[in-house]
């Protein structure tokens, strides 16, 4: 299991589409650290949204959507899991896998 505070060695740009923003739950869309020198930072940190998040739209990358209820139910058990210090979850949240789907 990783720490979820590392990178894969690589960072990349966002890449921002006018007609995708943060208006809806469940979009998947990159972590990233902001700017720097004026390149992005993106790398292999993802973030799953549970409500609006118009603040957001600009600095990250949508690149999907949860669609089907029993993904969204998974996402929101994930989302109101207990928390301890940092705001870590008291207990692991593990993906064991995924389904990509045109």
């Amino acid at each position: 299991l990783g720490t979820g505070t590392g990178g894969p060695g690589y960072q990349f740009n966002d890449e921002i589409h006018p007609e995708l923003t943060f208006n809806e739950p469940y979009l998947l869309a990159m972590a990233n650290a902001g700017k720097r020198m004026g390149k992005g930072t993106n790398g292999s940190q993802f973030f799953i949204t549970v409500a609006p998040t118009p603040w957001l739209l600009g600095n990250h990358t949508i690149f999907g959507k949860v669609t089907d209820e029993a993904s969204k139910r998974v996402v929101d058990a994930i989302a109101t899991t207990p928390t301890g210090a940092n705001d870590r979850p008291v207990t692991d949240q593990v993906i064991n896998s995924i389904e990509i789907v045109d």
